[in-house]
């Protein structure tokens, strides 16, 4: 494995661009590779097969450009799509769920947690799993947003519908009363100041993208595959649809340079034969 190979990043929209700035705080010398897989976001309403399947070609398009790790940035994909992608991917790989599930362990004074996420993410129940692991003696109260998707996509980040729609699915949690809150999905720190109003300034607000830049700084040192590079690394942007809508959404939610985005075509394969070569189009 060449030390100077990419850090392969993929989520269904813009969320996961959350974690690049993390990865680039912890990691600055890596060069990174980002796939919005815009054409099939949003994930969280759709089936474990499908999201298997979109993973997995996100996934083979990353290990075709060279990475030396791949980094799951989305919930719903680490929630239901991680099993697949570990068994074919011979790389380390690691997912958000398990380092958010931790941090909030570590963060929580009560033990009394709730984690809010699209509808596939928290009927897997893949939250409550990871933090009873961690501590059996938490108590995990989980509740599905997934609206606040499209209105963190939106960049609605300070509208007065992004507040009543998060008053509305927060009201329960908030008679819980519980002392840290997972935000369960890559795009929900885009909209972190509103969940915060809603939730109080006693509630500790954990998403997992420290976390997981962490865990992957650790991993890298570990197993000495860690550039030696002392430059500043790149990053390549891909999308699966607009790269122009790709560019001007994220340009404006989050401070990073989308200049190079470029639209690609996903790998097809039939599940039936794992063993095919990949067919990309496009």
């Amino acid at each position: 494995m060449n030390v100077d190979s990419p850090l392969g990043i993929f989520d269904s929209g813009l969320g996961g661009l959350t974690v690049v700035k993390a990865i680039q705080s912890y990691l600055p010398n890596e060069d990174l590779i980002y796939i919005g897989d815009t054409a099939h976001f949003p994930y969280g309403n759709k089936s474990r097969e499908t999201i298997e399947r979109y993973s997995l070609q996100n996934s083979r398009y990353l290990i075709n450009e060279g990475v030396k790790m791949l980094i799951i940035a989305c919930n719903s994909a680490s929630a239901l799509g991680i099993d697949a992608v570990r068994r074919e991917i011979d790389l380390p790989v690691l997912e958000v769920v398990g380092p958010g599930a931790r941090t909030a362990v570590k963060v929580s004074g009560n033990k009394r947690i709730g984690v809010i996420g699209t509808r596939g993410t928290i009927m897997s129940s893949s939250y409550v799993n990871a933090l009873k692991k961690t501590d059996p003696a938490v108590e995990v109260f989980p509740v599905p947003t997934p609206l606040l998707v499209p209105l963190a996509e939106e960049g609605w980040s300070d509208s007065d519908i992004t507040f009543q729609v998060a008053e509305i699915y927060l009201k329960t949690l908030k008679e819980r009363d519980i002392d840290t809150l997972i935000l369960g999905c890559t795009h929900y720190p885009l909209i972190k100041n509103i969940i915060q109003k809603v939730m109080g300034e006693s509630v500790a607000l954990v998403d997992s993208a420290d976390a997981i830049a962490a865990e992957a700084k650790e991993i890298l040192t570990n197993k000495k595959i860690g550039t030696d590079k002392k430059t500043p690394g790149t990053i390549k942007y891909y999308t699966t649809d607009s790269p122009e809508s790709f560019k001007e959404t994220g340009t404006r939610l989050i401070d990073l340079n989308l200049d190079n985005t470029k639209q690609i075509f996903l790998p097809t394969f039939d599940k039936s034969r794992p063993n095919q070569s990949e067919i990309y189009s496009g």
